[in-house]
């Protein structure tokens, strides 16, 4: 192995993935490395996940991106949770919020009172004892205050809604500031050298040679350079995850403005409803095995809250993962890593991860085994957690109204998940494995929100008096109700301190 430094970065195709590759790889390298991104303004970006999960806050700190001039560059919302509707049973809802449900009391989980006290009647529904489950319900948002400790209103996490193609905008400035160089136009081939196969460049249509010592592939879907050139392989989950087609249109605001993202399941798949600034986005996720994509788009059409501003847009993904995110001297970011339908809003987190990995494993220019190795090997396992939890959405439900829910209720799931399932029903317990995503708390919401009520809980549960724990969940849902009478509309937070302008 040699230790001659990486001095050439390359990063192919632009979108959420590439600006963010650029601009985090451009803000811890400095001028160490030259990072050249390329993208062609007639290749569109997909631009379907305009909605994060917390951990995008320790991006754009790492970054020292201020939120607000962030919100307001990319007419951003804020988010404290996704609304679930006719996921367990048609006409039912809940939310999966982010953070923590209940408040600290003995050393036993929180949720196991709460199973205790709902058996008995005498427990208000997981949501109210949730600040970001209860907020949205009232359309209540404001940032966690540090000065109020004890209060729930600290344990407010957030994350955002933004658009997509504006953000990219914004972390293209940022990179470029930075050093990144962009060239515009569209990749002719790919050279690779002899004899190990390492890419060299890549030969633009112009004609011109664009050398590398290290190549970052955020080319989407095509994989242009993880799999078209270097054959990293495909595992496919459609079999597990059957919805393979999805239609995006944006429309015009209406309503409240709720910080949340709402997921509403339909016939064959689900519709998102993310409500930005100045527009709403919408998208119908179906599968094409058991609905036509004219039915489908008339659903989407027919459920909007506002007039549609654009043609819909249809696109095709088959959700799985690349069997190698890193072959050789290339490393593949985003779309091009693998799909995993937006359901729990984790396509820019995998972007976010993904560029972590490159950072923690960046490479001397005789790239080790080993380290690919490891990255992989960490990058498999993000991925299948992941998959599970998605998984899990479609696997627990009681709907029996059509062939597709009749298929994600009886299929057989990966024994990881079965085992996950199989200790909640029993006795709610819930165990978070190898740094996983999804935190317990997760899980406890989507499986309660979809009807998969445990047998038992913990028997430590029942050592406190009743009246007791009773008294314990009153105060708790009491206190938070409180908190969030005293909190602003979300409307009223944004107007106050980033609000945006026209685009």
């Amino acid at each position: 192995m040699t230790l001659t430094p990486v001095r050439k970065i390359v990063v192919v195709g632009g979108g959420t993935a590439g600006w963010m590759t650029a601009s985090a790889l451009s803000k811890t390298l400095g001028p160490a490395c030259q990072i050249r991104l390329i993208e062609s303004d007639e290749i569109g970006i997909i631009g379907v996940g305009e909605a994060t999960i917390p951990h995008i806050n320790e991006f754009n700190r790492a970054l020292g991106i201020d939120e607000d001039t962030f919100l307001r560059a990319t007419q951003g919302t804020f988010k404290l949770g996704i609304e679930f509707v006719n996921w367990g049973q048609t006409g039912e809802r809940y939310i999966h919020g982010f953070g923590r449900v209940g408040q600290p009391g003995d050393a036993l989980p929180f949720h196991h009172f709460w199973l205790r006290m709902a058996k008995l009647g005498r427990a208000g529904p997981l949501a109210a004892y949730s600040m970001n489950t209860a907020a949205p319900h009232h359309a209540k948002f404001m940032r966690a205050p540090p000065e109020m400790r004890g209060s729930p209103l600290q344990d407010l996490v957030h994350a955002f809604h933004f658009d997509a193609s504006l953000y990219a905008r914004f972390l293209r400035d940022y990179a470029e500031q930075r050093g990144v160089r962009r060239t515009e136009g569209k990749i002719a081939r790919v050279s690779q050298r002899e004899p190990d196969g390492f890419i060299d460049a890549v030969v633009m249509e112009s004609g011109e040679r664009i050398e590398g010592d290290f190549f970052v592939d955020c080319s989407g879907m095509r994989a242009l350079l993880i799999e078209q050139t270097l054959h990293a392989g495909y595992e496919d989950w459609s079999h597990w995850l059957p919805c393979d087609r999805a239609i995006a249109v944006p429309c015009a605001s209406a309503g409240e403005l709720l910080p949340m993202t709402r997921s509403t399941a339909h016939a064959a798949g689900w519709q998102w409803r993310i409500p930005l600034q100045h527009r709403t986005g919408n998208g119908h996720v179906y599968s094409s095995g058991f609905m036509e994509a004219d039915q489908a788009e008339a659903i989407l059409m027919a459920n909007l809250d506002g007039e549609p501003t654009a043609q819909p847009r249809h696109i095709r993904f088959q959700t799985g993962r690349r069997k190698k995110s890193w072959s050789h001297n290339c490393v593949s970011v985003g779309l091009a890593s693998g799909f995993m339908e937006p359901l729990e809003s984790t396509s820019i987190h995998l972007i976010q991860t993904a560029i972590s990995r490159i950072i923690n494993f960046f490479p001397q220019a005789g790239f080790d085994a080993a380290d690919i190795a490891e990255y992989n090997l960490q990058t498999q396992v993000e991925y299948e957690r992941i998959r599970d939890f998605l998984v899990l959405h479609y696997k627990v439900t009681r709907r029996t109204d059509s062939a597709f829910w009749d298929y994600c209720r009886t299929m057989p799931i990966p024994e990881s998940l079965q085992r996950k399932i199989d200790l909640f029903l029993s006795n709610g317990r819930i165990y978070r494995e190898q740094d996983e995503l999804f935190t317990e708390m997760s899980w406890l919401q989507v499986m309660v929100g979809q009807g998969a009520m445990p047998r038992g809980y913990h028997p430590f549960a029942d050592l406190r008096p009743e009246a007791e724990v009773a008294a314990y969940l009153g105060n708790v849902e009491q206190v938070i109700a409180k908190c969030v009478k005293a909190m602003p509309s979300q409307a009223e937070f944004i107007a106050a301190h980033c609000a945006a302008g026209a685009n």
